[in-house]
């Protein structure tokens, strides 16, 4: 295993040589992106986000670093897209925004979510739905489509053949052996590829460390129908907004006991009218109703299908949580969490469920109850994998850093050697030449802020100035100094905001600033305002950190009369 390590600049790309490089969905659970390029050519797969966490306040959505690719788009010879959740496909627009015309390869339904998302950005894409077993060449690159089970339906595991070797990618996987679609993970595709020789096995981690294997979908169900048979009031279900499956145990259950469903969330109700459009979701007659009109109802005849399950502040659900919807829960309503918890959202979904709670509403979620499975595969089903195709070379991918330790464990479980198992970090550089596969460098590779309008304008810097904002406050100085005396004019007029102080208290250092103007004017005749500003904050920090026990951002002004 390889990981942690520093490594240098990546040498020239030889011909015959493919080279990979993971620009996002390393060391995280977001942002999958992966190039792979050779004899001058470059196909990507998926082109995903990251959801902020709270150290990265006013953020809107995390992207892959494409600094990459950005002088090289035109070698681009397609986006292959596994699934169609927003971590695998909600930065296609952004990338597309640079060259609008490269093929966008995926399945029905994902071409279909991805068509849908890019029409809100005004772009056409080029697409070319491709379906389990078709086999279709980019460039140099031929790759074969595998059928796989996820929480999303239509997803594909993508076989990449190449001169240099074979890589087998899963995309996200599991191997539900009852999934409600029948479409099963192709374990006999996996195994064929298998004896054809796979050098490069590039896995799902999400689940690595849990052992056993992934409950099945059909064993929620049940689960619902317990609760929908014992509900005395309204009922609402939160889950992501893609997840079909769930939402049609869902309209199922509310079919089966005289409900009506009504979907909340803009992204809920895009989702879900094209997966009943495509045949994907099956909605029995008469039983949808508008979120609007939801009152002309008995509590008893509603479920609400909406987003919201990661705490999204705002999201349908978190907007109920906080009195703030036009649907007001009360006391007896269910609400149902039908989601796993993502790693970083924790404090905002237990925020939900406090509020909820404190409405009067019953909460259940995956901790007390089957209402959710995860879309991953676990430790079981990973060595079945690794057993069947037998590959040469193993990196793991989509994980957390513990995730990806785990996976690449159990592939060593299985004898693949420990010098084989590739634990990789987005931009490091990975070359496979004739089945030989090694860590060559890495490239730059960093998070890219979107925040409204603005994509990759927002720094690490600024997210620091806004969290020293909103938890420490601020506090200004204006000075007047006259530019020929270095006397002070006017001021030092201190204003300060979110800093739990009186006014009153500054007046105690309005005259150490002034000794420190007058002292730093009378050393130098060729001071600047910046200087002279510089000053000022030394003295406010130093002043404020002892007697306050604060670090507020401090804006000096200084300016010369």
């Amino acid at each position: 295993m390889t990981a942690g390590t520093r490594l240098s600049t990546p040498p020239k790309l030889k011909r015959g040589t493919c080279r990979i490089v993971q620009l996002g969905g390393l060391e995280e659970v977001g942002r999958n992106m992966v190039t792979f390029e050779i004899d001058g050519k470059i196909l990507i797969v998926d082109c995903g986000v990251l959801f902020p966490e709270e150290h990265q306040p006013g953020v809107d959505l995390i992207l892959p670093d494409f600094d990459y690719i950005r002088d090289r788009l035109d070698d681009v010879v397609g986006i292959v897209l596994t699934h169609g959740h927003e971590d695998h496909i909600g930065a296609v627009p952004y990338l597309l925004r640079l060259r609008d015309d490269i093929p966008v390869i995926g399945s029905k339904l994902t071409l279909a979510l991805i068509e849908a998302k890019l029409e809100e950005h005004r772009i056409k894409p080029r697409t070319r739905v491709v379906k389990e077993d078709d086999i279709v060449e980019f460039g140099p690159f031929e790759c074969e489509f595998v059928a796989v089970n996820h929480s999303i339906p239509d997803a594909l595991a993508v076989a990449i053949h190449t001169d240099a070797g074979t890589i087998l990618h899963t995309g996200d996987f599991k191997m539900d052996q009852l999934p409600l679609d029948g479409r099963i993970t192709d374990l006999r595709a996996f195994a064929r590829l298998g004896e054809e020789g796979v050098d490069l096995f590039m896995t799902d981690s999400t689940n690595a460390e849990v052992p056993g294997f992934t409950t099945t979908e059909a064993e929620i169900g049940p689960t619902l129908e317990r609760y929908f048979a014992t509900a005395k009031r309204r009922i609402v279900v939160a889950s992501f907004s893609s997840h079909v499956h769930r939402v049609q145990q869902v309209l199922d259950a509310a079919h089966k006991h005289g409900r009506k469903v009504a979907f909340g969330g803009r992204s809920m109700i895009r989702n879900m009218t094209i997966a009943a459009k495509l045949g994907y979701l099956k909605v029995p007659n008469g039983i949808l109703v508008d979120i609007r009109k939801v009152d002309k109802y008995r509590d008893d005849e509603i479920v609400l299908m909406v987003t919201g399950s990661q705490g999204e502040p705002m999201a349908a659900l978190s907007r109920m949580a906080n009195a703030d919807h036009q649907v007001q829960l009360e006391e007896g309503d269910l609400v149902v969490l039908a989601s796993s918890l993502i790693p970083g959202n924790e404090n905002s979904v237990f925020r939900v469920i406090n509020g909820l709670m404190k409405l009067g509403a019953t909460v259940v979620h995956k901790g007390m109850a089957k209402v959710h499975v995860s879309g991953h595969a676990s430790e079981g089903e990973l060595l079945y994998c690794y057993n069947i195709v037998e590959p040469e070379f193993v990196m793991p991918v989509h994980g957390e850093t513990r995730h990806l330790i785990a996976n690449g464990r159990i592939a060593e479980k299985t004898g693949v050697p420990a010098e084989n198992v590739i634990l990789a970090g987005n931009g490091t550089v990975v070359d496979m030449t004739d089945g030989l596969v090694k860590v060559v460098g890495e490239v730059e590779c960093g998070y890219v802020y979107v925040d409204g309008s603005s994509v990759g304008e927002i720094s690490d810097s600024d997210l620091k100035d806004r969290r020293v904002l909103s938890e420490e406050g601020f506090i200004s100085i204006i000075t007047v100094v006259n530019r020929q005396t270095g006397a002070i004019v006017s001021g030092p007029d201190v204003h300060a905001r979110g800093v739990a102080e009186d006014e009153k208290v500054f007046e105690e250092i309005k005259p150490k600033i002034v000794r420190a103007l007058e002292e730093a004017v009378q050393s130098s005749k060729d001071h600047t305002a910046h200087q002279l500003q510089q000053v000022v904050r030394r003295t406010v920090g130093t002043w404020v950190n002892r007697k306050l026990r604060r670090r507020p951002m401090i804006i000096p002004v200084v300016l010369e009369a």
